[in-house]
């Protein structure tokens, strides 16, 4: 499966396997458990984060990875996203600190 990345004026297209995106159903619970005690985003602690909420808290995860060339952790935020949002089409991700400032786009 694909997913499109921006990181400030570069874009990336993370190719990940679909077995990988299926099969790791058990770390994508633990990740979503992690994130059920809710969860600082930027400024604001987010008691509660939602889907979107979710997706951006990996993303920065994503970026994290990405910057310490961590493929194998960039891969499996990457997996997360793409399970828990099928529809997805693109990350445009934050760089400032302010998580909630990511942007997510779906395909049409």
């Amino acid at each position: 499966m694909l997913l499109k990345v921006i990181i400030e004026d570069d874009i990336y297209s993370l190719n990940v396997p679909d077995e990988l995106v299926k099969g790791s159903e058990a770390f994508f619970d633990q990740l979503d458990r992690e994130m059920d005690a809710g969860r600082q985003m930027g400024r604001s602690w987010v008691e509660r984060p939602g889907k979107e909420d979710r997706l951006r808290i990996i993303g920065d995860r994503l970026l994290g990875a990405l910057e310490r060339e961590n493929h194998d952790v960039g891969r499996m935020m990457a997996a997360y996203i793409l399970n828990r949002a099928p529809g997805i089409d693109t990350l445009a991700l934050d760089t400032t600190g302010e998580i909630q400032n990511t942007e997510i786009r779906y395909r049409d």
